[in-house]
Formats: C-alpha cells, sequence, structure tokens
C-alpha cells in the first residue's frame, strides 16, 4: 500500500472506534474503546508529522501542507482532555462528539485536498517506499498525546522517539492496551 492508503485505512479505523464509542453498553466498555481510540490517533498523528506531512512539504513546496499540520493541535489536546477523564466521567461524552467533529475535518481536508494533490505529483514508488516506512512506524510511535510537543522538523525528530518510549512505559505501568 502506498501512503495515502496506509492513512485512509488508519482513518476508517478511527470512524469505526467511534461508532464503537456510540453503541458501547456500559462505562467500561466506552473507555476501552477511548483508551484505544487515543492510542491509534496519537500514532496516526505522530507518523503524519515524522514522516508524510515532510514528505508531502517537499513534493507540493508551495505551504500547503502547513494548514493540515496545524489541524493536528486540537485533536491533541482533545486526547490529552480525554486521557485525563477518569471512567465515568460525565465530560467524556462531550470530549468524544468534539474529537469526532474534529477528526471527520481532518480527514475530509487530508483525503480531498491534500491526498490527491500529493499523489498526482508525487513518484508511485515513493509513495510505496513511504507507507511500508509508516505502516513499520507503527511500532515505534508514541501512544499519547503531546500536544506541545514540536510538530515539525528538526525539534520532531529528536521528541517524538523520546515520547514513545515513555508512553510505552508509562502504558505498561498502567496496564493499558497495546500494540
Amino acid at each position: 500500500m502506498d501512503a495515502t492508503e496506509v492513512l485512509r485505512h488508519d482513518h476508517r479505523v478511527v470512524e469505526q472506534l467511534f461508532r464503537d464509542y456510540r453503541a458501547a453498553a456500559s462505562d467500561t466498555q466506552r473507555r476501552g474503546v477511548v483508551e484505544i481510540l487515543i492510542r491509534e490517533l496519537s500514532k496516526h498523528a505522530a507518523l503524519e508529522e515524522v514522516l508524510f506531512y515532510p514528505f508531502a512539504a517537499r513534493v507540493l513546496a508551495d505551504g500547503q501542507v502547513d494548514r493540515h499540520l496545524a489541524g493536528h493541535t486540537p485533536i491533541k489536546e482533545l486526547l490529552l482532555e480525554l486521557d485525563r477523564c477518569p471512567e465515568g466521567d460525565r465530560a467524556q461524552d462531550e470530549l468524544m462528539t468534539r474529537l469526532a467533529s474534529a477528526v471527520a475535518r481532518h480527514v475530509r481536508d487530508d483525503e480531498n485536498e491534500l491526498m490527491p494533490l500529493l499523489c498526482s505529483r508525487a513518484d508511485e514508488q515513493a509513495l510505496r517506499e513511504l507507507g511500508q516506512e509508516i505502516d513499520q512506524g507503527k511500532q515505534r510511535a508514541p501512544t499519547r498525546p503531546h500536544p506541545h510537543a514540536p510538530d515539525k522538523p528538526p525539534a520532531l525528530a529528536l521528541a517524538a522517539p523520546v515520547a514513545a518510549i515513555y508512553d510505552r512505559l508509562r502504558d505498561r505501568m498502567q496496564g493499558r492496551p497495546r500494540t
């Protein structure tokens, strides 16, 4: 799969998690879905920031990527608020509604604007190689939101691996789901 296909697949997984949340029968089930959603969106955002957006910026070279990257900050802030919510917190439903809206906007922008433009200008082999790199990067990506961490190179290249190690240790200590 090329990079856009990998990221589109991630988008479908996240959309399914929002449906799973709405269908959950208990606070415990909803919290389990929230934990998985936080992990998956955190990894996805980090990999877009570290790999996809820098590639897109090189190919497009006209500043179009900055707007898409800026859309990550409010999503990561909502993820952080959700991460801090205890099971059964009434704020969780409202945060999930806001997050679903922000993610839907981000997905629409990426899939309807950025990705088609990138596919029309980028080398197919380079997109396939990037897709493989993104897929492999899921094993090393941060699993928690870091809205105040750098989101652009070169600082991002240093911050992301440190955040990932910290997150994975924290996840293990707190008994959170792993992938």
